[in-house]
């Protein structure tokens, strides 16, 4: 009588998942088979002809290596770029810190980043200021409904101009593409106090400004310009 019963390697066959099982799990076997690693041929996407696997995984291994070199090389520009970043903004404060006429502050402070951080335009409001410098331009000429969505911001603003009242404050309100507006306010980014004035930056570059940038540096420049023009007030 026949047996009904298929061989193994027929009802169950090996699938490429149990040779790589195998082959994980036996870590000896390329060991007792040496001849295999010299013998197995793999295609090469980067050309026509087949490699060895020891070709392939060299290769598999300098792609990695310059990709990580790239990753590397960008770590160091961008600390490079920071350093720099925060090299200029401690010389603007410091230029912030030795002015001691308050009531010229705020046109240093706008012509300081202007040059320090190569912004075309910057523009500055402050409002609630002591009757001693209330008839000063920067502290003139800002609606309620302006200080209201200033006071709204709990961080720097970034984006293209949507024709903001801010715009208006600038020496050439039709080059201005792009902005960040920074609140001026007490205490730390993220307060909710009511803003007491703003800085404005301009570029008629679209993505000088765009808005998935990051705002940490902005936001240092805001709580260091507030703390500068606090005596205003």
């Amino acid at each position: 009588m026949p047996n009904s019963t298929l061989p193994s390697a027929i009802s169950n066959p090996i699938t490429e998942d149990d040779i790589a099982n195998y082959l994980a799990n036996t870590p000896g076997f390329f060991e007792n088979h040496a001849e295999l690693l010299a013998s197995v041929q793999l295609f090469n996407p980067h050309s026509q002809r087949a490699v060895s696997l020891q070709e392939r995984q060299a290769s598999l291994l300098r792609e990695k290596i310059k990709m990580l070199e790239l990753r590397i090389m960008d770590m160091i520009r961008n600390v490079n770029e920071n350093m720099v970043l925060s090299d200029k903004l401690l010389q603007w404060a410091r230029t912030l810190f030795l002015h001691t006429d308050v009531a010229t502050l705020p046109q240093l402070m706008a012509s300081e980043l202007a040059e320090q951080f190569s912004v075309p335009q910057v523009g500055i409001k402050v409002w609630g200021v002591d009757a001693a410098y209330a008839r000063a331009p920067y502290a003139q000429g800002v609606s309620n409904d302006a200080k209201s969505f200033i006071s709204s911001l709990t961080e720097p603003f970034c984006g293209v101009n949507t024709g903001l009242e801010a715009i208006n404050w600038l020496p050439d309100p039709k080059a201005a593409v792009s902005l960040a507006i920074l609140p001026l306010r007490t205490g730390r980014t993220g307060s909710v106090a009511p803003a007491f004035g703003l800085i404005v930056l301009a570029s008629p570059d679209a993505q000088r400004f765009n808005s998935t940038m990051g705002t940490d540096f902005l936001a240092r420049v805001a709580e260091l310009a507030s703390a500068a023009l606090s005596p205003l007030r």
